[in-house]
């Protein structure tokens, strides 16, 4: 039983005869070996590498745990007759293998390529990953009692921070770990599904705010998204302090790209196959999708632009109106440029919701706003340019052929 049930979750995950899993290997041993002969070296300290290896391992693994398409298939396998133990510990160890070697796996490559390590290291660090997979399934499958398990979030963070450098360290995490083993051998495979009770978002056309309430009850039953929103507006307060020693007003631009980097928002028909299907049959998809979700788009960089430039003016001072167009500048065409991208060049293929909210496509935009960032702080003349050739493409957007259904 144990046997089936892994197989059957690995088959989905990494392909009918594992072909996922050489591929993705391959590009870890390829990024690794290139960023090793580079000659790159950056200090990390043991804490900090096991920190990020261990949010990034516990961040991952939730997102695949409470993936809407592998819900599907875990409500399948639950009507069949099983035994909790031997199916819960198959089922963590699936994703817990997946997260590991697609996703902790590019990590540990880079990190590995670019800091200096022991090899006694690289236990603790197989350690943390162990951790962090058993604490965010564990966590999960409590996850009524949120409370609890942020607190237990919390915890663990501090210890990390403070004493990650010790040597006994990873005998506290693999004390952890028992904890969050305990707490998974008491769980069954109901605990880890989501059940049809959340609330379903339909495509409504009978107003014209419908779409609106659409994105909106979408950001709601998304609450990763909302973090990920709430980071970015974090971020947005904190980066005038680190861009004043920089460059001055110059490199302002260049905090307006890196807030476009709310990629969530930014998937809406890839993530959501049915609503793609249904907005291309749709008579008058421009009107009815493309624009208010362009808007909807820019109004959420808009906002973390505008955070940015209270906490710029706060800190610094100087706020400029040709700041101020560059916000808009940068907001807009990092809107436009997602809508068609996400129109005409939609995610296919991906097997979990979590492959899809790591896809490389994904930071297609948010690269070239950071490129054109750097060109604008060189010539600042070259935004009028830009806001001309803005409006060009807004043009474009409202005569968007029907596309492909």
């Amino acid at each position: 039983m144990m046997k089936m049930t892994g197989k059957a979750f690995a088959k989905k995950l990494f392909g009918a005869k594992y072909e996922r899993l050489s591929r993705t290997l391959l590009i870890d041993v390829i990024i690794f070996w290139g960023l090793y002969i580079a000659g790159f070296q950056v200090q990390i300290a043991a804490s900090v590498r096991i920190l990020m290896i261990s949010a990034f391992t516990a961040g991952v693994m939730w997102q695949a745990l409470s993936s809407r398409d592998n819900a599907v298939e875990l409500k399948h396998m639950l009507m069949l007759p099983h035994q909790s133990q031997k199916f819960v510990f198959p089922y963590v160890a699936a994703l817990g293998c997946y997260t590991v070697l697609t996703k902790t796996g590019l990590l540990l490559a880079v990190l590995l390529a670019v800091s200096a390590w022991k090899p006694i290291e690289i236990m603790g660090m197989v350690i943390s990953m162990l951790h962090a997979i058993l604490m965010a399934a564990a966590a999960y499958s409590l996850r009524k009692y949120w409370y609890g398990g942020g607190l237990w979030a919390v915890a663990i963070v501090c210890a990390i921070i403070f004493c990650g450098s010790r040597t006994w360290f990873g005998l506290l995490l693999l004390a952890n770990s028992l904890v969050a083993f305990l707490i998974l051998w008491k769980a069954d495979g109901y605990a880890f599904y989501q059940g049809e009770s959340e609330k379903h978002h339909t495509l409504r056309q009978r107003k014209k705010a419908s779409l609106w309430r659409y994105f909106f009850r979408y950001l709601s039953c998304h609450r990763n998204y909302l973090v990920n929103t709430a980071v970015m507006w974090c971020v947005a307060i904190v980066m005038p302090y680190f861009l004043r020693e920089m460059a001055g007003l110059f490199v302002v631009p260049v905090g307006f790209a890196i807030l476009s980097l709310n990629t969530p928002i930014c998937i809406l028909l890839s993530c959501d196959c049915d609503l793609e299907q249904a907005v291309r049959f749709l008579p008058g998809q421009k009107r009815l999708f493309c624009i208010p979700y362009c808007l909807f788009i820019f109004s959420c960089n808009m906002a973390a632009d505008a955070i940015f430039l209270c906490s710029w003016q706060i800190q610094n001072g100087g706020i400029t109106a040709l700041m101020i167009a560059g916000a808009v500048f940068f907001a807009l065409q990092s809107a436009v440029l997602s809508v068609l991208l996400e129109w005409f060049y939609p995610i296919r293929g991906w097997k979990i919701e979590s492959d899809l909210w790591h896809h490389p496509r994904k930071y297609v935009v948010p690269v070239g706003m950071l490129l054109l960032a750097g060109a604008v702080c060189s010539w600042p003349v070259l935004l009028y340019v830009l806001l001309v050739l803005l409006a060009v493409e807004i043009v474009i957007l409202l005569f968007i052929p029907k596309g492909r259904s």
